[in-house]
């Protein structure tokens, strides 16, 4: 019965061994499950109310993560899980085995599993393949270190075992932290439940989407032959990139600089270029190569892009951080979360949803507000 268990998430298998275990008072791993009485306690976004989600974090791309990841637990549970379970009444009973308790299940996998990385021989069979993750898997006593992006331990994977290592010395008496990955905060608290406070997070990254930078391409357009170029422009940029894509910058420039460089280029290019562009089908040996796009988009090069490219950049950094706020300038918006970031007494007063959604808030404005100084003309 193992195809009828597959899913788009991979998870079935694992979660139906949890959600047995966890309702079973003969269960092996009781004491180790019994640490959590409620997963709700982890306090990920999908446990708070769509209207807090909505209003705390707000223009982060959280919301929306999550309505994505409930919708897709309730159509695995229906389709697959309950199924299953109905096929095995002797074992499974939905009134226990709940999609409440099965959603809670996954925030605990989402919190507290490792995945093993493929080896090199699997990823050349999946080269030229969509990549396949390996399902996720549950080990405790390694999921107790916490994370934090300035890390002193590892967690190494081997055949036959499963090793955290120091990275660094530690002394007596410090707190030992694993990492999870780059993870920028709106990750970790879309994940985990949790975020670094600003501005400790090296990894922290806010996005611009492609339709914003096409948003900000017909900004400002005042002829019908120029809004046809744009358009023109728009539909080939999509034909060589996904229309919901995004662009994700850091602290440091652009993190897909190879992206941000071809999206620039078609968005900007003229109308002779355009056409030239197209009967070459877009594939046209590029004169740059990926050093030099590279230190192209780092903060050093930006401010150092043709006039064109900065002002379209401009703009769409602009459009996406007024999607945190309701008709604010830009300026205002960043100021708000600054003034409550530096009142210690105000962030005392914060619940603990509120200071991690200022955290996630607070530094993604801080990068979109840095990329329009870079891009000023």
């Amino acid at each position: 019965e193992k195809s009828c268990l597959e899913s788009s998430s991979g998870w079935v298998p694992l979660l139906l061994a949890l959600l047995y275990e966890y309702t079973s008072s003969q269960s092996h791993w009781g004491p180790y499950l019994s640490l959590w009485s409620d997963f709700r306690a982890l306090d990920h976004p999908m446990f708070w109310s769509k209207e807090e989600r909505d209003r705390l974090l707000k223009g982060t791309g959280v919301p929306e993560a999550v309505d994505t990841d409930l919708s897709n637990i309730q159509r695995e549970y229906t389709d697959v899980v309950l199924p299953y379970m109905l096929r095995h009444p002797d074992v499974w009973n939905p009134s226990t085995h709940t999609l409440d308790l099965y959603t809670q299940l996954v925030a605990f996998v989402m919190a507290y599993s490792f995945q093993e990385p493929q080896r090199e021989e699997e990823e050349e069979e999946e080269e030229e393949e969509e990549s396949t993750p390996n399902p996720p898997m549950m080990v405790p006593m390694a999921d107790m270190l916490n994370h934090v992006s300035n890390h002193n331990a590892n967690l190494e994977f081997t055949p036959d075992s499963l090793k955290m290592v120091c990275v660094r010395r530690i002394s007596t008496g410090e707190e030992v932290f694993n990492t999870y990955g780059q993870m920028a905060n709106w990750q970790l608290l879309h994940m985990y439940g949790f975020t670094e406070p600003y501005p400790s997070n090296s990894n922290d990254t806010a996005d611009i989407s492609l339709h914003q930078l096409y948003k900000a391409a017909k900004a400002g357009v005042q002829s019908d032959s120029d809004l046809q170029l744009v358009e023109e422009r728009w539909e080939t940029l999509r034909r060589m990139m996904k229309e919901d894509g995004v662009l994700v910058f850091s602290n440091q420039g652009c993190l897909t600089d190879s992206e941000l460089h071809t999206a620039l280029k078609v968005m900007c290019m003229s109308k002779d270029e355009l056409s030239q562009f197209k009967d070459n089908e877009g594939w046209e040996e590029d004169d740059e190569d990926d050093e030099k796009i590279s230190q192209a988009f780092c903060n050093d090069g930006i401010p150092e892009l043709n006039a064109s490219w900065k002002r379209l950049l401009h703009e769409a950094a602009g459009l996406t951080l007024r999607l945190y706020g309701d008709g604010e300038t830009e300026d205002k918006l960043v100021d708000r979360d600054r003034v409550l970031m530096e009142d210690k007494a105000a962030l005392r007063g914060l619940s603990s949803r509120q200071w991690r959604a200022l955290q996630v808030r607070f530094g993604q404005k801080m990068i979109l507000h840095r990329l329009m100084e870079l891009t000023l003309p």
